[in-house]
C-alpha cells in the first residue's frame, strides 16, 4: 500500500517532467536569426534649386543604387502563448554611378542624356514590437503587433554637365511608434514554418522634427528546422520610405525603396 502510495506522485511528477520536456521542444521561449539580404534600392529627390537668381523645382525621377548584400537580424521571445516580444535591424548604405535616361531641363538648361549622375542612399531601421496572438493553435498564429521603430534614412543625388552642376540631398532620423500584423503556420511535426509581417510607421507619430512621411514594411519567410534547436530559413523583404519638408522658404522630399531576397540560420532555445 505504502509503495503504490509513493508511486503515484513519482509517477505524475515524471509525467510532469515529460510533458514540460514537450512544451519545450515544440514552444521556442526565444528565436534568434541571422542572415543577411541582397538588397535591391532606388530613391526619388525632389525640391528646390537656385539657378541664375531663380529658384526652379527639381525632381531626379527613379534613381537606381544597385545591388548589395548586408547583415540583418531579427529575434522573438515568447514569454506566454500568446505574448511575444520582436526585435529587428536592418542596415543599408550604398551609392552607384549611372548616366541619365532622358534629357532634365532646369530654368531653361538642358542636361542631356547620357550625363554622368551619381545616387547614393542610406537606411537604418530597428524596431521592438510587442506581439499579442489573437489565434494561437497548435499549427496557426495570428498577432497583432504595436511598439517602438527607430530610423536613420538619407539620399542624395548629384548630376551635371558643363553648364550646370545640380545635388540634392535629404536625411533625416527618429523614432515613432509601429503598428504591425504577423501570420505564422507551421506543419503538426515542427519541420516546416511560414511567417509573413506587415507594419507601418507614420513620422507625425514621432520625434522627425520637421519631416512628415511614412514607413511601410513587409516580409514574408520559409524556415526549414533540421533539429528543434537549429534550421535555415529564406524568404523576401520590402521597404518604403518617404519623407517631406516644408518650409516658407522651400521644400524638399525623399522617396526610397529597398527590397531582396533574404537568407540565413534559425537559432531557438
Amino acid at each position: 500500500m505504502t509503495q503504490r502510495f509513493l508511486m503515484a506522485p513519482l509517477s505524475l511528477l515524471a509525467m510532469g517532467i515529460l510533458a514540460s520536456v514537450s512544451v519545450k521542444a515544440d514552444d521556442d521561449r526565444f528565436v534568434l536569426r541571422l542572415g543577411a539580404i541582397q538588397v535591391d534600392g532606388d530613391a526619388h529627390l525632389n525640391g528646390a534649386v537656385d539657378f541664375a537668381g531663380q529658384n526652379y523645382a527639381y525632381s531626379s525621377g527613379r534613381l537606381e543604387f544597385g545591388k548589395r548584400t548586408v547583415p540583418r537580424i531579427e529575434g522573438v521571445f515568447r514569454f506566454t502563448e500568446r505574448n511575444r516580444l520582436l526585435f529587428n535591424y536592418f542596415s543599408y548604405d550604398n551609392e552607384d554611378n549611372y548616366a541619365l535616361a532622358n534629357d532634365l531641363d532646369i530654368g531653361g538648361t538642358t542636361i542631356p542624356a547620357g550625363t554622368a549622375a551619381e545616387a547614393k542612399g542610406k537606411f537604418d531601421l530597428g524596431s521592438l514590437v510587442y506581439d499579442y496572438a489573437f489565434v494561437e493553435t497548435p499549427t496557426v498564429s495570428v498577432g497583432a503587433q504595436i511598439g517602438a521603430a527607430w530610423a536613420d534614412l538619407g539620399g542624395s543625388v548629384r548630376l551635371g554637365n558643363a553648364a550646370l552642376d545640380l545635388s540634392n540631398s535629404e536625411s533625416v532620423n527618429g523614432a515613432a511608434p509601429v503598428v504591425g500584423l504577423r501570420l505564422s503556420t507551421m506543419t503538426e511535426d515542427r519541420k516546416w514554418g511560414f511567417t509573413a509581417q506587415a507594419q507601418y510607421l507614420n513620422a507625425d507619430w514621432g520625434n522627425f522634427d520637421e519631416y512628415s512621411g511614412e514607413i511601410t514594411r513587409a516580409n514574408a519567410q520559409v524556415e526549414y528546422r533540421f533539429t528543434n534547436d537549429l534550421g535555415v530559413y529564406g524568404g523576401y523583404d520590402w521597404f518604403k520610405l518617404s519623407a517631406n519638408r516644408s518650409r516658407a522658404s522651400d521644400d524638399a522630399g525623399l522617396d526610397l525603396r529597398f527590397m531582396g531576397p533574404t537568407a540565413g540560420v534559425t537559432l531557438a532555445f
